[in-house]
């Protein structure tokens, strides 16, 4: 099996490999910020994937990640192995690149767990009735221009530090300028171009999807709603992703049932050093001097395999070679420890730790439930 870098003059290929997978398209194969790998196989096209170029918050800092997606492979070459070769190219290529942690949205979970993926976190959308939604005070909004780009984007960075696992939406991974062409996209002007808060949905025949109700306070989250409640004369509900689980989860007025479609996402840590390196560690600035062994056993990363030593120093945080291997760390643990979505506990239980993790879970803290906003 051969594995190499996608081509323009591979497009016409993936894409058919792409529609017999998935029905459909979506983005095209290569584009700004999104590269591709093809595996062939007795000579011919057998499988293809796609990396996204994005950074990701944890601790509040952007880390570099490799957005996996679009992983095909035509039906007369199943079951041979090339889905996790083309994952494994995969890796090596994401660490050469230096995005030092990697998350998808999973189809087949088995087939990405078995190459160190495993829960990040969740992609959330909850189904609102409208009538449930505050009537807060009548706010000045208006439609977004282009010259507001700056501006929306400053916004969101906001809010998404403060949330492990939304991305940054830079380039070239994310064109903020697509919000133009949604069906809404309303702003709250602020002070010297500043603004206080956006709101951006699509409109179909079965409803208002809102992507993003982004506010700095609460008046303007508040006013935000209200805009969204004026919908209650022509529509019942509406679905909205959760951004901001503030907004969803303490602003509204959901009674004890209501309808949630939740989407866990897969997180793999690539390079165990540089994604510690990169990584935001607010909790060590309060923990003593410190560290934990850990026996990394990770076969497809082999690079990170092996005894490494964390260490908690002057409110750092770092990963060095050595130490006794103490806490044994199956691949598939560190994801979902780098991004808080599962302790210590629930690795053990699973069979993915051996050993104390208290540091582990004292370094990371409870800073709510890991989310994703973007789909790819």
């Amino acid at each position: 099996m051969r594995i190499r870098e996608l081509t323009e003059d591979d497009v016409a290929e993936a894409d058919r490999l792409r529609r017999v997978a998935f029905g459909g398209l979506g983005e095209p194969s290569l584009r700004p910020g999104r590269r591709g790998l093809l595996a062939e196989l007795d000579g011919r096209v057998a499988g293809v994937l796609a990396i996204k170029d994005f950074h990701q918050f944890h601790g509040g800092e952007p880390v570099p990640m490799g957005g996996v997606a679009g992983v095909a492979v035509d039906p007369w070459a199943r079951g041979r192995g090339v889905a996790g070769a083309l994952l494994d190219a995969a890796l090596r290529d994401m660490r050469d690149r230096g995005q030092v942690v990697s998350a998808l949205f999973a189809t087949a979970p088995a087939v990405y767990r078995s190459r160190g993926w495993d829960a990040g976190g969740v992609h959330e959308e909850l189904e609102f009735p409208l009538d449930r939604l505050p009537a807060g005070e009548r706010i000045a909004s208006r439609p977004a221009v282009a010259g507001d780009l700056p501006a929306l984007h400053a916004c969101y960075v906001d809010l998404a530090s403060t949330v492990n696992g939304l991305v940054d939406r830079g380039a070239p991974g994310v064109d903020v300028a697509d919000v133009l062409g949604l069906d809404v996209a309303t702003v709250v002007p602020g002070h010297d171009g500043e603004l206080r808060g956006y709101l951006t949905a699509r409109r179909d025949r079965r409803g208002l999807r809102v992507l993003d109700l982004v506010g700095r306070d609460l008046a303007t989250q508040l006013g935000l709603l209200r805009e969204l409640r004026s919908w209650a004369g022509v529509l019942d509900r509406a679905v909205v992703r959760v951004t901001d689980p503030a907004v969803t989860g303490l602003l509204t007025n959901q009674a004890i049932e209501y309808t949630v479609t939740a989407s866990t996402w897969l997180l793999r840590v690539v390079d165990l050093p540089a994604a510690v390196a990169a990584r935001g560690w607010p909790a060590a600035r309060w923990l003593k001097p410190a560290a934990v062994d850990l026996d990394v056993v990770d076969e497809h990363a082999p690079w990170h395999a092996g005894r490494q030593r964390l260490v908690v120093d002057e409110g750092g945080v770092r990963v060095e070679p050595g130490g006794s291997g103490a806490v044994r760390l199956r691949a598939r643990a560190l994801g979902p420890w780098f991004s808080g979505m599962h302790d210590s506990h629930a690795l053990r239980r699973a069979g993915l730790l051996d050993g104390d993790g208290a540091l582990l879970d004292r370094l990371v803290g409870a800073p709510g439930i890991p989310r994703l906003a973007d789909s790819f």
